[in-house]
């Protein structure tokens, strides 16, 4: 059986190899689809998102349109995207994404963890980065072909008994923890790192994601193991800011210096 799921990764592997890409920060990727597809998606899960939850207008929309406009200036041109998208949701989940094709949504919850408008920008600089390094289109294409390996070995073993039924399941969790999360969990450390950069780019004090995510894990009712989870631990993502700060400084000092000072605060309704 070893011998099996080796042939059968060995050969899924070398099918792919010409999908493969390099992220902002040098770290190989596996992107199977097109940006125009990888944009559908997107398109498809933000108009999903309006239809699920109610759209919020007024100051607040007004007030996190005024840090995303601040982030999304700072995209580099040749990231395709001329122009995003950005809707506030009805919802106390404390939550925030940026999708493929320049689509942003931030819910309700979330400004009651992330408190002024520098904690809001490392949240929103953390999403937009996942767009930029190219995280959808590596994420649905790490799924992708983990199942097909599962399928072609499923096939090729002739698992179709209740034993072997049960065998695939293993595998299938195996899959999962060895794989799929592991790999969520490298893109999530980098947009944190990525995203840094960019808010203190933009005009935002770099500090402050440290307080955000002391905020969040004030506010989380217990993580996971963080070998099973999605995300680094708090403490994990907090000690890797620390180590990254040095630089977001500086890009923060020449932010200044080139009068990008956002001031969003004063848009913010009153609580």
């Amino acid at each position: 059986m070893n011998r099996l799921v080796s042939l059968t990764l060995a050969s899924t592997l070398c099918a792919t190899l010409a999908a493969c890409a390099t992220s902002p920060t040098g770290r190989s990727q596996l992107t199977l689809f097109s940006q125009d597809e990888v944009n559908q998606m997107g398109e498809e899960s933000f108009t999903k998102y309006q239809q699920d939850l109610p759209v919020v207008q007024g100051q607040t929309a007004e007030y996190v349109s005024c840090v995303a406009n601040a982030i999304t200036a700072q995209v580099p041109a040749d990231a395709g995207i001329s122009q995003w998208e950005v809707k506030v949701f009805k919802d106390d989940e404390a939550n925030a994404f940026a999708l493929p094709g320049g689509h942003i949504g931030v819910n309700t919850g979330l400004l009651d963890v992330a408190k002024n408008q520098d904690q809001l920008a490392a949240v929103l600089g953390h999403e937009v980065s996942h767009v930029l390094a190219h995280h959808a289109n590596e994420r649905v294409s790490t799924q992708s072909i983990t199942q097909t390996g599962l399928s072609v070995l499923q096939s090729a073993a002739g698992l179709s008994s209740a034993g072997g039924e049960q065998l695939m399941g293993l595998l299938g969790a195996g899959a999962q923890y060895g794989v799929i999360l592991p790999f969520s969990r490298r893109q999530e450390s980098e947009a944190d790192i990525l995203g840094l950069d960019l808010m203190a780019q933009a005009g935002f004090d770099p500090q402050a994601s440290i307080a955000l995510w002391q905020n969040m894990s004030a506010n989380s009712a217990g993580e996971p193991p963080v070998w099973a989870s999605t995300h680094p631990s708090n403490g994990q993502r907090t000690e890797a800011l620390q180590s990254n700060m040095s630089q977001a400084e500086q890009y923060y000092q020449q932010a200044q210096q080139a009068e990008r000072k956002p001031n969003c605060d004063r848009l913010r309704p009153s609580s």
